[in-house]
């Protein structure tokens, strides 16, 4: 799920300037991406429709690895 969340954000930004920390507890998998300020809004979307999306296609991933899944976005 890691590759999948990093080659989308690479895809968005167009740049691999982002970390991804990945934190898993009881089988539920925490995603945190960690980026400069002006890529946050590249990320985000307007009105927060591409993190929306980004969640949508991981929980659908999830769900196949019949797991849970969250993703935050931090600086």
């Amino acid at each position: 799920m890691r590759d999948l969340l990093n080659f989308i954000l690479k895809g968005v930004l167009g740049e691999e300037k982002f970390d991804v920390e990945e934190n898993e507890v009881e089988g539920r998998i925490a995603y945190s991406v960690k980026t400069d300020p002006k890529n946050i809004g590249l990320i985000i979307g307007k009105g927060g429709h591409m993190i929306k999306s980004l969640r949508n296609i991981l929980k659908v991933r999830a769900t196949l690895e019949k797991k849970a899944v969250s993703l935050d976005i931090s600086e």
